[in-house]
């Protein structure tokens, strides 16, 4: 089975440059437009679209896929960034110790109030295998996600292996992979 996986447009914190992992933000205007300009560009067609449940991903894929109703992955939301969440790194550098020892962690530390990678990795693993089950049969699904879940998804399920941070796509950029029941692979879009 083909996945295209896409990142939702951008939000108004990503616009500002702030930590958004759990909070439920709507598209900025520059989010719809690059939502609309990848609809235009021409995206194959599905079988099923699959999001998670935060605004910014469903409103995606309503703009991508107008014809699709998506099926929401619960387990695709966002990296929970607790006490960093809406804050930028200048102000978490300022005021927040525990985001230094986060950064010098490579990410893999626990963020104070939220989640560390392997429960998000753990998490995204679920929901991943979840879908396909749920899309079994189906030729090619377009999934809407968020940065974190891409790179936890991909950086767990690619063949030849890849780092979780070699996986990280800009807002509204896709990666189509071969799912073949155990890895995926590499097809195109914005990872080679």
């Amino acid at each position: 089975m083909e996945i295209l996986l896409i990142r939702h447009g951008r939000a108004p914190s990503n616009d500002a440059r702030r930590y958004l992992g759990r909070a439920d933000e709507p598209l900025s205007a520059l989010g719809r437009a690059q939502a609309q300009t990848l609809y235009e560009s021409g995206l194959p067609p599905v079988d099923a679209v699959f999001s998670s449940p935060l605004k910014r991903c469903l409103e995606t894929a309503a703009i991508v896929y107008p014809d699709q109703e998506p099926l929401i992955v619960p387990q695709f939301v966002e990296l929970d960034f607790g006490r960093f969440e809406g804050r930028t790194h200048d102000q978490l550098t300022a005021e927040e110790p525990a985001y230094t020892a986060w950064l010098a962690s490579n990410g893999e530390a626990d963020i104070p109030g939220g989640e560390n990678r392997a429960e998000l990795c753990d998490r995204c693993r679920s929901g991943f295998l979840d879908m396909t089950a749920r899309a079994s049969g189906a030729r090619r699904i377009a999934t809407v996600a968020h940065s974190g879940v891409i790179m936890a998804v991909v950086s767990q399920f690619a063949r030849p292996a890849r780092n979780f941070f070699d996986c990280f796509i800009q807002n509204c950029q896709t990666v189509l992979c071969d799912w073949d029941g155990q890895f995926l692979t590499v097809k195109g879009g914005a990872l080679k």
